[in-house]
């Protein structure tokens, strides 16, 4: 699967903690590797539009939405917290 990011993720990405970082690199290679894998819990979301999250790490969502069936374009990335805000909205 191919993946694109926004400069929405791009502006998250670059204000996490480095840590987070570094997490987010590691699994995205995972993620590249092995959607399925069980500790990225990559799934699609109940919601209006074709939207995909997967863990990043403890406490972290990734979200995406698919473009065509082979791309996905990665628009948030942020803390548990507020992607539980944020899946209230969508």
């Amino acid at each position: 699967m191919r993946s694109e990011l926004t400069d929405e993720f791009i502006e998250c990405f670059a204000n996490l903690p480095k840590r987070i970082q570094k997490t987010a690199q590691k699994n995205y290679r995972l993620w590249k590797h092995d959607q399925s894998h069980p500790s990225l819990e990559f799934k699609k979301l109940k919601t209006k539009q074709p939207i995909y999250s997967v863990r990043v790490g403890i406490g972290w969502r990734a979200l995406g939405v698919m473009r065509d069936s082979d791309t996905i374009v990665w628009f948030w990335i942020d803390p548990h917290s507020e992607y539980d805000k944020l899946l209230k909205n969508l």
